[in-house]
């Protein structure tokens, strides 16, 4: 990755760019699309995985 999502408006749009490809996480992980782009935000590296 380039560069994380720092801002909270970038850190939204990517969450729910991993909500369409994994809703594990949001949905068994952090609850909500907004927890998640906190969790996110400013991470260099993501997991996924699917149930």
């Amino acid at each position: 990755m380039a560069a994380p999502p720092t801002a909270a408006g970038h850190a939204l749009r990517v969450a729910a760019e991993h909500l369409a490809f994994c809703p594990d996480n949001v949905r068994q992980g952090s609850g909500s699309l907004a927890a998640y782009a906190e969790e996110i935000r400013g991470r260099q590296s993501w997991s996924f995985w699917w149930d």
